[in-house]
């Protein structure tokens, strides 16, 4: 299977980093193939929701979304990993997403795998409830399966999150698959 990790942290050592690392080498030992793509360091604006594209391109902006679109749509599952950014995934993800618009139908049909990964400093029972549900929203509307979450919370900093269970349970997740 081949696995792509949408990689929506600007923190290259941080603790989203070492969840995707996890994730990657469990699933890269299950035999997998796994490429992950730093969209932080990608230059990609915003859906400007002209909807020029009727929803199945061209996008009418010229960027490197090309990239992400021709990487999704020819792999088998995609992994959002992300920081918690005010309840919310990141900025730079968010837009990726967003960009999905351009390719909705044909990344629909699809049926990619799909799993999160996420980290965030609190320790509250409530503190993925709104990320987890827009997951689940996205899961559902374009028809991916979703095969697991890792929200890792207490992770507020790379030392916490190497001590927490969240890398073990990144790492078996990749591997499960």
């Amino acid at each position: 299977m081949k696995i792509t990790i949408l990689m929506g942290s600007p923190n290259r050592n941080g603790s989203t980093n070492i969840l995707a690392e996890s994730f990657a080498k469990g699933a890269e030992e299950a035999g997998h193939s796994v490429g992950i793509i730093d969209v932080t360091r990608m230059n990609i604006n915003p859906c400007m929701g002209c909807v020029a594209c009727g929803y199945e391109g061209p996008c009418v902006k010229k960027d490197d979304n090309d990239s992400v679109k021709s990487k999704l749509l020819f792999c088998d599952m995609v992994v959002f990993a992300t920081p918690l950014y005010y309840y919310g995934m990141s900025a730079q993800l968010k837009t990726v997403v967003d960009r999905f618009c351009s390719y909705n139908s044909s990344l629909n049909s699809r049926h990619l795998k799909s799993a999160l990964l996420a980290v965030a400093w609190n320790s509250d029972d409530w503190t993925f409830d709104a990320l987890e549900a827009h997951y689940k929203a996205l899961v559902r509307y374009i028809n991916f399966e979703d095969m697991g979450m890792v929200l890792g919370t207490g992770c507020g900093t790379p030392s916490m999150t190497r001590r927490s269970k969240y890398p073990d349970e990144a790492y078996k997740l990749g591997r499960s698959l």
